[in-house]
């Protein structure tokens, strides 16, 4: 017999499906002093209308605490192929991990913490879509 205990904070208010999307991001705070103003692009491999996996750049690992505590945050758009415009949210990263043959590059798990109703039920109307179309 398994017993699953699952925190308030670790559930799921929206399903995450499997999608590669484009996706361009940039580091922000109002904390946290960024010299980069880079904004960098990289590649979903899950999306929901929750948050994102997503596979980039960190510009320095010294950065890892301050994203894990919220200090930084990222501003992503997503590329949509169904639409001609970016969907744009505020996310807070919720894990990281170090992708072992690529060490440049590591996977992150983002939180929408702002996005517009109208660009969240894109996401999931462009989710939806990609299902029935399997």
């Amino acid at each position: 017999m398994t017993i699953s205990i699952e925190s308030y904070s670790q559930r799921r208010e929206f399903v995450k499906l499997p999608t590669e999307i484009p996706v361009r991001y940039k580091f922000l705070s109002k904390e946290v002093e960024i010299s980069e103003e880079a904004v960098f692009e990289g590649s979903t491999s899950q999306i929901g209308g929750g948050g994102l996996m997503l596979h980039g750049k960190i510009p320095s690992y010294n950065w890892i605490p301050a994203l894990l505590m919220g200090k930084i945050h990222l501003g992503v758009n997503l590329l949509l192929p169904s639409l001609d415009h970016a969907i744009k949210g505020l996310c807070q990263v919720a894990w990281i991990e170090e992708i072992p043959e690529n060490r440049d590059r590591c996977t992150l798990g983002l939180r929408f913490i702002d996005i517009e109703k109208e660009d969240q039920d894109q996401v999931m109307k462009y989710l939806i879509r990609s299902q029935v179309r399997r």
